[in-house]
């Protein structure tokens, strides 16, 4: 029998995703389903995104995204570093326990 060769340079015959790559692309689309669904505010389902073109659902989460991103608050994360913040908090170092001790009432 003789041998026999291929006629494509690549080793594979098909143009698609291969066994090493396929589990991450995975993750990848059904976390990018997962974040329309959620933050779309109950405009999409699961079904209606997993069956959407794939150029429509990554427009689509991409407008989400930006939409999110523009709409953080940008003081958020220097609120806690604020000069007042940390003067409370080393003033307040050790959590004081109350000075009293209460019983719970019983009712008969």
């Amino acid at each position: 029998m003789v041998g026999r060769t291929s006629t494509f340079q690549s080793v594979l015959a098909f143009f698609g995703l291969t066994s090493n790559i396929a589990p991450q692309h995975r993750i990848n689309v059904f976390s990018q389903i997962h974040e329309i669904v959620f933050h779309g505010n109950g405009g999409y389902n699961h079904e209606t995104v997993y069956n959407m073109p794939i150029w429509l659902r990554n427009f689509t989460f991409n407008k989400i995204k930006e939409w999110y991103e523009k709409s953080k608050p940008k003081d958020v994360d220097e609120s806690w570093t604020s000069s007042e913040a940390k003067a409370e908090a080393s003033k307040n170092k050790k959590i004081k326990p109350p000075t009293y001790v209460t019983k719970a009432s019983r009712k008969s």
